[in-house]
């Protein structure tokens, strides 16, 4: 190849090279544009949310306001914080959350673990029982559910008409370690496709150390699922969290954070009459105490899930679960 040939030919690969880098930058810069314009989509409610929480009410009819409020306050999170009872709704809240969260999870793997690494009669069967229940309503179940808890008896060994558990946090509990509690189903089907995917390898070498199943699952499977286990604790923990179906009904008057979050712009229209002598709230004002409680309400989570986020993440690469 002559010199004048050599350096056609570098000339056409320098241009091919720099023709893929401009692709790739061009690519690259659609892409970023795509993201953060869907990531907009998706925070703009809550960032409405955030900016009106520090308004007044005048701001709503100012027109030249839109993100920064033109007249900062804190009145909203103080009305907010006093009249949701945040301390004591949260503290109990955050304790049914988690006790029925932490029992879920065991309960749940247990089953998961079962349905996905043995073979046993009827098994194909308990598989598709799981899966069928994701589709049943559970105001199918409703008054079944309610007359079970309001006359708990124990399958006949309590004498009488049984012990009356509604008004109390025992139905869900007892639901919670039966792996039949709220979506249940989508947890056990998470932690079974979890173990459907690891190497037997692994059982076979505790088997042949001399371990038993049991403590085959508690010391070499149980350490290789904390990521999927945190997945369903995040899982049971929001739904929890968000569940006002089930307390309805087995926790009457209740005083979770749903609730009070539900009633705070009456509670506060109540207190601001006896105050003024009749007076009453105005639109604006109910609208941002709402919105600004509904933020008090979601920080858990949000805190919650920035902590736990890297385990969520790995896990939902690890089983497949998308949507």
């Amino acid at each position: 190849m002559g010199t004048a040939d050599y350096a056609t030919h570098s000339a056409v690969r320098r241009r091919r090279l720099t023709a893929a880098r401009v692709g790739q930058v061009i690519w690259s810069v659609i892409r970023y544009i795509l993201i953060i314009g869907i990531g907009f989509i998706i925070l703009h409610p809550l960032l409405v949310k955030l900016a009106a929480s520090f308004m007044d009410p005048k701001d709503l009819w100012d027109n030249t306001v839109k993100w920064i409020p033109r007249n900062f306050t804190l009145d909203n999170y103080r009305i907010a914080f006093t009249y949701m009872y945040y301390p004591q709704a949260f503290v109990r809240s955050a304790t049914l959350a988690v006790v029925v969260s932490v029992l879920q999870l065991f309960s749940c793997t247990s089953v998961g673990y079962a349905l996905g690494r043995f073979h046993f009669r009827g098994s194909s069967l308990l598989r598709a029982l799981v899966v069928f229940t994701l589709i049943v309503p559970p105001h199918l179940i409703l008054i079944p559910m309610y007359l079970n808890f309001r006359f708990f008896d124990i399958f006949g060994l309590l004498p009488g008409s049984g012990i009356n558990l509604i008004g109390t946090y025992w139905p869900q509990i007892l639901m919670a370690c039966g792996a039949v509690g709220l979506r249940n189903g989508i947890f056990i089907y998470i932690m079974q496709q979890f173990f459907r995917g690891m190497p037997h390898q692994l059982e076979e070498a505790a088997y042949v150390d001399g371990a038993s199943p049991y403590r085959t699952f508690v010391s070499v499977m149980l350490p290789s699922a904390i990521p999927a286990m945190v997945t369903v604790f995040l899982f049971s923990f929001v739904w929890q969290w968000n569940d006002m179906f089930y307390a309805s009904i087995f926790m009457q008057d209740s005083d979770l954070l749903p609730f009070t979050l539900r009633s705070v712009g009456m509670q506060y229209d109540i207190a601001y009459s006896q105050m003024t002598g009749g007076g009453h709230i105005t639109n604006q004002e109910w609208v941002l105490i709402e919105n600004t409680g509904m933020l008090l309400f979601i920080a858990p989570l949000l805190i919650l899930y920035a902590a736990l986020q890297r385990y969520f993440i790995e896990s939902m690469e690890r089983t497949g679960i998308v949507g």
